[in-house]
Order: structure tokens, then C-alpha cells, then sequence
């Protein structure tokens, strides 16, 4: 036979008990929104990793290969990027997959929506045929496959330097256009239009 103070306590323990974890599990919510301004994770979300090495192929074919000491990506960035950083080197090749062009430079970044690049610093492209381009900055228009500077570019050629600002290029580098060409350029007999 229970006494009256155990049947009390069975009471209050049958009630208090329940209550108590609806109060504990109710307060156990978590808003991503308040943890997010509380940690500030929306603004350093980051991805990274150190001396990676890419390669982007097309239908099959390596297009191209990337090596970076430093590779930062930022999904959660108003426009979301990957920088890559610490003197990069890109490799590009044929479709029968000979080296055509070497681009180095300190830093990039890859605007993912669009595909678009932007490198600065140092950078340097080489062709297999002996030409180079050094400049402050490059971007690589993705979308029209173009690159474009307004900085000031000088290319060596075999035969000639050529300085400039601005240069507009196609993005295997076989065209090219500085423009706003200065100092002198050779040119050969008959290479100059007429009057």
C-alpha cells in the first residue's frame, strides 16, 4: 500500500516530467538564420586547399591544366568565385594534345556563374612559337572566348618588342591586337599601305 506522500510524488513526477522535456525539446531549435549572423558563416565560407593541380577537358580531349600553390573557393559570395593563388600555371593544348600555350601569373579569380577570369600579377603568356606577353592584368571573357587588358602589354616576337596599352586576343592567342600600340615596329618592303 502506497502512502500518501508516494502517491503525491508519483502524481507530480507523472506531470512534471512530460512537461519538462516539452519545454526542453521546444527550446532545442536551431534557427540557420540566427546561427549564421551569430557565427558569420555566410560571410567566410570558404573551401580551400593548397598545391592543387586541374584538368579541364572537353569532349574527351585535355583542353588544359592548371597548377596553383593556393586555391580558395567562396560559394556563398554575392557573386560566388574560386581564387587561385601563388604564382599559377596554366597549360594549354591542341586537340591532338600538343602544348600550344604556357600563361603564368600570381593570382586569379573564376566568377563561377560565368565562367569569366581575371589574372593579375605577372602575368606572362608564352606560344610555341617563341612569342610572349607580359602584363599587369588579363581577363578571359569565356562566353565571346576573348581576352582583354587595358593595362599596359608589351610581346616579344621573334623579331621585334611591341608595347602597348590595352590588347584584345583571341583565347588560343594565334590573333591578337594592341590598342594603343606605341614606340616604333619594323615592317618589310611592300608591307605598308599606300597613300
Amino acid at each position: 500500500m502506497q502512502t500518501i506522500q508516494q502517491k503525491i510524488y508519483r502524481t507530480l513526477t507523472r506531470m512534471l516530467i512530460p512537461g519538462v522535456l516539452f519545454c526542453l525539446f521546444s527550446a532545442c531549435r536551431n534557427d540557420p538564420k540566427e546561427i549564421s549572423m551569430l557565427t558569420g558563416a555566410n560571410k567566410n565560407h570558404e573551401d580551400k586547399a593548397t598545391d592543387i593541380t586541374g584538368i579541364y577537358s572537353k569532349e574527351g580531349k585535355v583542353k588544359a591544366r592548371l597548377f596553383a600553390h593556393e586555391y580558395i573557393k567562396n560559394e556563398s559570395a554575392t557573386q560566388p568565385y574560386t581564387d587561385l593563388n601563388t604564382r599559377i600555371r596554366v597549360e594549354f593544348y591542341s586537340d591532338s594534345a600538343t602544348l600550344n600555350n604556357v600563361l603564368t601569373a600570381d593570382s586569379c579569380r573564376i566568377y563561377d556563374a560565368t565562367g569569366n577570369v581575371l589574372m593579375w600579377g605577372h602575368v606572362k603568356i608564352v606560344t610555341t612559337k617563341g612569342e610572349e606577353l607580359t602584363t599587369d592584368e588579363l581577363i578571359w571573357n569565356s562566353g565571346i572566348e576573348r581576352i582583354f587588358t587595358e593595362k599596359p602589354v608589351t610581346i616579344q616576337t621573334s623579331g621585334e618588342v611591341l608595347h602597348g596599352n590595352g590588347l584584345e586576343a583571341n583565347q588560343d592567342f594565334t590573333w591578337y591586337r594592341i590598342t594603343n600600340p606605341r614606340g616604333s615596329v619594323s615592317v618589310q618592303k611592300g608591307e605598308m599601305p599606300a597613300d
